[in-house]
């Protein structure tokens, strides 16, 4: 068996032009939920802002790294994991918030101005801390990747789909009041077929290499949503806030990270088959930690 790190996926210039569609409309419909207001009421309250931000942006990565050098996966799965841990939360976290009787005004709030800084945090983080692990760092040298190409790729994926969306809530309500629902549901859809459709193409591989990255995923996640709950806690957030931050911490954009593996390092293999097992366990646990939140009763008291 190939070893992963020299295995790539296939995945044709059409099917990445149509990958880096699905995320601008992921994006676009997370925007449809946003008012600049939403930002100004964030300000109003920095500890949740703070808490919020450092659960995803400081301990995350923080944490990949230690687990990366405690079980010294591969080197292209260990990049993965950074990878991952670099994107933003993931447009079904504002769901599973709401299910989960969580704060979905705060839910709401991260995810859009998360999306927004991940343009500069996400490849500042990702080579920050994939530089710190020797293997890691290696591979970077040798795919080359630039931080200011990735910069502009997210501009396209990211800022410029939220800004649309921005615009078209403030200006066209009525338009996207009708667009939100279906929005939402279609490019879950759309998604969901998309990477059951790269899964099936490169099955064999997939076969082959998901148990190394299956029990690293199932750490990893349960690693960020048990971290961003105990950082709320600790922060002194009420019940509502610790479950948004929680599921925030825990739903990353793993379609972003998908797309990135395959604009910046040619479907590398491990990366590829962790984003896209990220993309489907994080759904997984996090609806079963959103149920199981709903079955416990909420005490809102005000924050220590």
């Amino acid at each position: 068996m190939q070893a992963i790190d020299q295995v790539t996926l296939n995945f044709d210039p059409g099917a990445m032009a149509a990958l880096n569609a699905i995320i601008a409309l992921v994006i676009f419909g997370v925007a449809l939920d946003l008012r600049l207001t939403d930002f100004r009421d964030l300000l109003r309250t920095p500890r949740a802002l703070v808490l919020g931000f450092a659960a995803q942006f400081l301990y995350l990565p923080a944490v990949t790294l230690a687990l990366v050098w405690l079980l010294q996966p591969p080197a292209s799965i260990a990049l993965g994991l950074f990878l991952v841990a670099a994107c933003p939360s993931g447009n079904m976290s504002n769901f599973l918030t709401h299910h989960a009787r969580g704060n979905v005004a705060l839910s709401v709030s991260l995810t859009g101005a998360a999306t927004v800084l991940a343009m500069f945090a996400t490849p500042f983080n990702f080579a920050l801390w994939s530089s710190l692990y020797p293997p890691t760092a290696t591979l970077v040298r040798e795919t080359s990747v630039a931080t200011g190409e990735m910069m502009v790729t997210m501009l396209f994926l990211l800022v410029l789909p939220i800004v649309t969306g921005m615009l078209v809530s403030a200006f066209l309500p009525i338009l996207a009041a009708r667009l939100r629902k279906p929005l939402r549901l279609a490019s879950l859809v759309i998604f969901a077929l998309f990477l059951v459709g790269a899964l099936v193409a490169n099955w064999q591989i997939f076969i082959a290499h998901v148990g190394t990255v299956a029990w690293l995923v199932f750490l990893h996640n349960a690693l960020a949503l048990a971290g961003g709950y105990v950082i709320a806690a600790l922060g002194g957030m009420a019940e509502p806030e610790r479950r948004a931050i929680s599921i925030e911490t825990g739903i990353q954009n793993s379609g972003l990270g998908l797309a990135l593996v395959f604009a910046f390092f040619n479907g590398l293999g491990g990366m590829a088959i962790v984003a896209a097992w990220w993309g489907i366990w994080h759904l997984i646990s996090g609806y079963t930690l959103a149920s199981w939140f709903r079955s416990r009763p909420v005490a809102r008291v005000a924050p220590v």
